[in-house]
């Protein structure tokens, strides 16, 4: 056994905690390792009697001898020999954890896992996630799927980091606005609105809507809006999603109003039509990212808030075509979409 200095004797067989006990282990492998105490102490930054302590304590800790003092300087022993092993395994899975921290509060490694209604999900966050991971490739993203009170609930359940939905309260959760997104109109190019470009809402409530989820507030406000202009008998044609809405209206079955973000690519392609609303009823919303409010936030998610933060920010006009800069002048997505 090795020789402590008088007053270093411990009192007890148990270290007083994790921390002293792993530094032990890390003062055992450096001698294993030089072979020599006084270098060992040197490269550590100890004086030798306190390293010879904790090599002391250690082998207390485990019940065996594990240097014997040679000439030629500390040599391990059986048990010391079969012990080095579990040492490594003990001080390299440390070093792992805490390289795998450090990742994840830099964002250079980690998890996401994102909860996002269905619009949101098809139509956002696809460019948006092409910026995040082009910035932060080493971060695996996980991305579910719901209508907003499910969202909410995935949220509140820790089920996800951040839920990407419409503006919701809940005292357990902050909201961070990411976008404004708005209802319009379309219909197919060669509807006869087309024309003039403008319908108001005595003339759309002639047509045949095309209505789409109708468990979500998209079809909650579409029909409010006819019901509050005293329009009440409508022709509809309802279908589950948006994208069925968009080939209705290709297909020249009706008129529809849809989310601004899900018909970019659309009209812009010549698919669709942007029509104004004379009355100009202003069916905007706020999109926005749910968190818990007692919830750490972790590298990960900050750098997708931080990245995130850029959707309300105006593309330069002049990067666009004349046509496409005035018919979306006031869209706030379209560089996720060009």
């Amino acid at each position: 056994m090795l020789k402590v200095p008088e007053g270093d004797m411990l009192t007890s067989q148990r270290p007083e905690g994790d921390g002293v006990l792993f530094r032990q282990i890390e003062c055992f492998l450096t001698v294993a390792r030089l072979g020599n105490l006084s270098r060992a102490a040197e490269e550590m930054f100890l004086t030798q009697p306190t390293l010879t302590a904790r090599l002391k304590a250690l082998e207390v800790e485990v019940g065996d001898q594990l240097f014997v003092r040679t000439s030629r300087g500390m040599r391990l022993t059986e048990a010391g020999k079969e012990f080095l092993p579990y040492a490594e395994r003990c001080v390299g899975s440390f070093e792992e954890g805490r390289r795998r921290l450090r990742e994840l509060r830099g964002a250079s490694g980690g998890r996401l896992v994102l909860g996002a209604s269905p619009g949101v999900g098809t139509y956002a966050l696809p460019g948006l996630l092409e910026r995040f991971t082009a910035a932060y490739p080493r971060v695996s993203v996980s991305v579910r799927t719901g209508h907003s009170e499910n969202i909410l609930e995935m949220v509140l359940k820790e089920e996800v980091h951040l839920g990407l939905t419409r503006a919701m309260r809940h005292p357990e959760v902050e909201s961070l606005r990411l976008y404004e997104d708005e209802m319009v109109l379309v219909v197919d190019p060669g509807h006869r609105f087309t024309a003039k470009g403008v319908a108001d809402l005595a003339e759309i409530g002639r047509e045949q809507l095309i209505l789409f989820d109708n468990s979500s507030s998209y079809y909650e406000q579409t029909m409010a809006l006819f019901s509050n202009a005293g329009i009440g008998e409508l022709r509809t044609l309802e279908v589950d999603n948006i994208e069925a809405a968009k080939r209705m209206v290709e297909h020249r079955l009706g008129v529809a109003f849809l989310p601004r973000t899900a018909i970019v690519r659309s009209v812009s392609a010549g698919n669709l039509a942007l029509i104004s609303v004379k009355e100009n009823p202003g069916m905007t919303r706020s999109i926005v990212a749910l968190k818990r409010r007692d919830v750490p936030t972790s590298g990960p998610v900050a750098a997708f808030l931080e990245v995130a933060s850029t959707l309300g920010e105006t593309q330069d006009r002049a990067q666009l075509s004349p046509t496409l800069a005035t018919e979306f002048e006031n869209l706030q997505l379209i560089d996720l979409f060009t």
